[in-house]
């Protein structure tokens, strides 16, 4: 039989073809817009996505036999919101996970509700990018479309509808919408009654790996598949990842350098750190996972390569960054050029270099670059370690990991063994093992894992770097709070 894994990233859909056994058929990607309103503000059109969707589907499967295709299921982008008028129209273009327009929003729920009470109701704290401040923004902001509202949906969500005609989430996206009782994996009504909106208006919510339903008849008659084709409710795109990785089960640790990044720590046990710096979501597993996530992380290379240096050529940019320069660099830079996220909860902070001399060179700046990402992650590790948790080893994927330089640096700045696994394909390759999963190809998702996920490769740190390392990170974790009064009065 053939699953399909469809990833609903931030700047293109990329959809996976799998066997039951593991092996991957057919990746196909379809790219999309993304539009920036206004400083800070960050939107897509559902319309887009479905269209990349549909056009990706029929190109995936152009040469397979069809009628073996399964089952379908997602990772996808977190926190967006999706909003639909009765008719089910689409009442507006959907705002962002790094959507940064709602500090108002974030900081009524934040010192008005309370921290203490969000925690209580959700386990987590109010974020810019997460969903439940942009609702309150539409209400604020945008109080015509806010009286239209009759369904809320998170963005690979809205994929599912349109295929199964199910509103649907699972409980690791839903996890992110600071609308969910995590620990009790259900919705939170008093959060609810916050935003003013009610139960009907959110999805059924379902585990990732459970079937939601089948897609349509004239969505399956589209496409060529079997109407029995199953739909699983999929999971948010960090989740999704840790599946493709094998970060399922308890204490195992993944980091995603994707445009965003993360540190995403799995868990049996249900946990929160008492500054919620760290999020507590639900797992695509079933358990529970910490994770740790910054809004800037391979976007921050692209941005330099592409709009600074202008060029496309990454590895030639590397190619000077020799061992002996790792941790000997005097440049400095702070990744945060969206605001942040983990563990720092601030949409004023900017992207900053600091250390520059007149004998500094482009490649000094380059590994800033990537050393800027590997400290903030850190900074989320550090938060993990004091509630306990030991890691000494991690997977890695994400479009930064196919750097061996960011590889080692990642590695010795956190002083981890990071696993390489064969398929870095991440969210993708989760969804599709979750559609699996839901058609019992697989007893679990931790059954799954160990049939498919294959590790190739360990980077080692070695204690050379990792003490060099360490100096710098002491200097380089002292930069944003000498920082923070600037940012509050550039914004």
């Amino acid at each position: 039989m053939l699953y399909v894994g469809i990833d609903l990233g931030t700047s293109a859909v990329k959809l996976l073809l799998m066997d039951e056994k593991g092996q991957i058929k057919n990746i196909v990607s379809k790219e999309y817009p993304l539009y920036f309103p206004n400083p800070g503000w960050s939107e897509q059109k559902p319309e887009d996505w479905y269209t990349g969707v549909m056009e990706g589907l029929k190109e995936l499967m152009a040469d397979c036999d069809k009628s073996q295709v399964a089952g379908i299921s997602f990772g996808g982008q977190m926190h967006g919101l999706v909003i639909l008028d009765e008719n089910d129209n689409v009442i507006r273009p959907a705002l962002l996970w790094n959507d940064g327009r709602t500090f108002e929003e974030t900081d009524y729920l934040n010192n008005v509700i309370g921290k203490e009470k969000l925690s209580e109701y959700t386990a987590n704290i109010a974020f810019t990018g997460f969903t439940a401040p942009k609702i309150l923004w539409v209400k604020n902001k945008e109080p015509e479309n806010f009286k239209k509202i009759k369904k809320i949906m998170l963005p690979k969500d809205y994929i599912a509808y349109m295929l199964t005609g199910v509103n649907a989430t699972d409980v690791s996206d839903a996890s992110g919408m600071l609308l969910m009782d995590v620990k009790n994996r259900c919705w939170s009504k008093e959060m609810c009654d916050i935003c003013s909106i009610t139960t009907d208006m959110l999805p059924k919510l379902y585990e990732s790996y459970e079937c939601i339903g089948t897609v349509k008849e004239d969505i399956a008659a589209e496409l060529g598949i079997p109407a029995t084709c199953k739909v699983a409710a999929g999971a948010g795109d960090n989740a999704a990842a840790a599946v493709g990785t094998g970060t399922v089960g308890d204490g195992m640790c993944n980091i995603s350098l994707g445009t965003s990044g993360t540190i995403f720590i799995s868990s049996k046990n249900f946990g929160v750190d008492k500054f919620n710096a760290l999020h507590s979501f639900a797992h695509a597993d079933g358990s529970y996972h910490l994770m740790g996530c910054m809004l800037s992380a391979a976007s921050c290379n692209k941005w330099w390569m592409d709009e600074i240096i202008g060029t496309k050529d990454y590895a030639a940019e590397q190619k000077d960054i020799t061992d002996d320069k790792l941790g000997n660099n005097h440049v400095y830079f702070l990744p945060y050029l969206m605001g942040e996220r983990s563990p720092h909860n601030n949409p004023n902070a900017r992207g900053t270099f600091i250390g520059l001399t007149m004998d500094n060179s482009r490649a000094d700046m380059t590994q800033a670059v990537l050393e800027g990402v590997a400290f903030a992650l850190r900074d989320s590790l550090e938060v993990a370690k004091s509630l306990g948790i030991k890691i000494e080893r991690t997977k890695i994927c994400g479009g930064g990991a196919k750097s061996p330089l960011w590889k080692k640096i990642i590695a010795n700045v956190m002083n981890l063994k990071v696993d390489v696994i064969e398929s870095e394909e991440g969210p993708a390759l989760g969804g599709a093992m979750l559609a699996a999963v839901a058609n019992g190809e697989y007893a679990s998702v931790e059954a799954a894992a160990d049939a498919i996920v294959k590790i190739i490769d360990t980077v080692e740190p070695t204690q050379e770097l990792v003490d060099r390392y360490e100096a710098r990170y002491q200097q380089f974790k002292q930069i944003y709070p000498a920082c923070k009064p600037v940012f509050e009065i550039i914004k």
